[in-house]
């Protein structure tokens, strides 16, 4: 079995960790799921590219998970949170999916 992109997993991770989190009125179940394909991600990362790459990306997923809050504040809960998705998939995609 091939193993899937990092991009959509990224994208479950801040998309459905929200909405987890939204739905069922608890944050850390939202936080289970955005970390646990923060750690899948991480160590395919680290697979294709090495620490450097899994750490750049690491970055750019925990960051774009901390400016959603006060994004939030300015352009709205689902908006932020889109917003933060594309550019932590973007990044993804654009520097480890395409070299596996």
């Amino acid at each position: 079995m091939e193993t899937p992109p990092t991009a959509p997993v990224v994208a479950t991770g801040l998309i459905g960790g929200f909405a987890v989190a939204r739905a069922s009125g608890r944050r850390e179940l939202g936080g289970l799921c955005l970390a646990a394909c923060g750690a899948w991600s991480a160590r395919r990362w680290n697979q294709v590219g090495g620490p450097g790459l899994a750490a750049g990306l690491g970055l750019t997923y925990a960051g774009a998970f901390g400016v959603s809050h006060p994004l939030a504040k300015r352009i709205g809960a689902w908006p932020s949170v889109l917003a933060v998705t594309a550019v932590a998939s973007g990044a993804a995609a654009a520097l480890s999916d395409r070299r596996a």
